[in-house]
């Protein structure tokens, strides 16, 4: 599994956000660099957004939701155009779960399991 995972739900459909593109970077001495990117699946998970062999370092992370093409593609126009979550990883053996909470004008984050 991923060392970084994530999960997207809508809350206002009451079912997993599919389909939407998500970024991982990584805060560098001078810029954020992108470690990988992917889209969630049917169930709103993106399970393998990092390889398996890939070591976290500590430092400051950040996943980018883009909402606006998922809130499209289901006919709706969202308030969001993307969601930043800038979180930070003090241990790199911990696995680290970011979820999403969803809908056209709002959203929210915790630090999952």
């Amino acid at each position: 599994m991923s060392a970084i995972t994530t999960h997207v739900l809508d809350t206002a459909k009451g079912r997993p956000g599919s389909g939407i593109h998500i970024v991982l970077e990584y805060k560098g001495m001078e810029k954020w660099d992108e470690l990988a990117s992917g889209q969630t699946n049917f169930d709103g998970r993106l399970p393998d957004l990092l390889k398996e062999d890939f070591h976290l370092l500590e430092g400051i992370y950040r996943l980018t939701f883009d909402t606006r093409g998922y809130f499209e593609s289901q006919g709706e126009q969202g308030f969001y155009p993307n969601v930043t979550i800038a979180f930070e990883v003090k241990d790199p053996t911990q696995h680290y779960h970011v979820p999403l909470l969803i809908s056209p004008f709002g959203y929210s984050t915790y630090r999952g399991s």
